[in-house]
């Protein structure tokens, strides 16, 4: 009798720590959570090592690519580098403000921040035939394949669980 206590409480402490385990948010990802919805899917890229990334687009007016370059610092923040672009207009700056700088070579713009850090931004998903892609390790993500279009998606980076990556849609398949 006391040997299938000893057996049953083993067997029960076995399980805590597989549940504790299961549910322990423990891998670093890029995670993009549907906005504004009371059911939010939740898409997700694992973190490596590398610690740059990028973000490639076609602006939604002038019709020409857009590169934006960032970099995971402190933990969770998103360090913002710099952003490439052809035209200047709406969301395309002419001029550099405070804490930055541009500048122009073979008719492209260069906007390098001095030390700009954020927590998260929002993306949207523009349902429009233009590419919006997400580049990390030498690997470009099409996320018009994976993203619902016409939708926003909080886009940072955090720690998840087994459960949420059993839950959520991982981008690289």
């Amino acid at each position: 009798m006391r040997k299938k206590r000893i057996n049953l409480t083993i067997l029960l402490l076995l399980l805590l720590i597989a549940l504790i385990f299961f549910f322990l948010p423990i891998q670093k990802a890029f995670t993009f959570t549907e906005y504004r919805t009371d059911h939010p899917a939740v898409y997700y890229l694992k973190l490596s090592e590398e610690t740059e990334f990028q973000i490639r687009y076609v602006h939604s007016i002038f019709l020409s690519n857009v590169l934006e370059t960032y970099q995971v610092v402190r933990g969770d923040n998103i360090k913002m580098l710099t952003m490439k672009y052809e035209d200047v207009g709406i969301g395309l700056p002419a001029y550099a403000e405070e804490g930055e700088s541009l500048t122009v070579k073979d008719g492209v713009y260069t906007l390098t921040y001095d030390n700009r850090t954020i927590e998260s931004f929002v993306l949207y998903v523009g349902d429009v035939d233009a590419d919006l892609a997400f580049r990390y390790e030498q690997h470009e993500y099409d996320l018009k394949q994976h993203l619902t279009r016409g939708k926003s998606y909080l886009f940072r980076i955090e720690r998840i669980s087994l459960f949420q990556m059993m839950k959520g849609v991982n981008l690289s398949g």
